[in-house]
């Protein structure tokens, strides 16, 4: 099973979110990355934040734990684990150029109108607007159709759905 971390970094002065669009489906995510063998989801979140985008994450605060699954009739083909933060301190310059692709900052009340994953909306959603932990279940075909999904929220199903296929 892969493990990636990801942080939602938001400015307070100017009410923007740092997103990365990545190139193949030209979805928006917050940027991270995969876990290297040995290291706490902290120092993979600082070390894959600062990778793709120049910018040091100060504090960042662990807000969401979540299963992805890829499905191909009816039986799982891939899984991964995604560790999501948050924060709103940074030191460093933006990279002109990300390995990853494109980096913008959008603002807070446009982002959930960008191009994402379906379950990214609920992800930034809670980050952005919830409290507490997010606890969820995503499940995707292998061209990333949603089709199912469970959400926990501080102990409390909040949404839970599955989609036809």
């Amino acid at each position: 099973m892969q493990r990636v971390t990801n942080c939602i970094l938001t400015n307070n002065e100017t009410n923007e979110v740092l997103t990365l669009q990545k190139p193949r489906r030209g979805w928006w995510v917050a940027p991270g990355g995969k876990m290297e063998l040995g290291e706490t989801i902290r120092e993979s979140v600082k070390r894959e934040y600062w990778e793709e985008t120049g910018y040091f994450i100060k504090d960042p605060n662990l807000r969401g734990i979540f299963t992805i699954i890829i499905e191909e009739d009816g039986k799982i083909i891939n899984e991964w684990m995604m560790f999501t933060f948050h924060t709103s301190e940074y030191q460093g310059d933006l990279l002109e150029e990300s390995p990853e692709g494109k980096l913008a900052w959008q603002p807070i009340l446009k982002v959930m109108e960008l191009p994402m994953a379906p379950g990214d909306y609920y992800i930034f959603d809670h980050v952005l607007n919830g409290d507490g932990m997010m606890y969820g279940n995503f499940t995707y075909t292998k061209d990333f159709k949603l089709l199912s999904y469970r959400l926990d929220v501080n102990g409390k199903i909040t949404l839970e759905n599955r989609t036809k296929k």
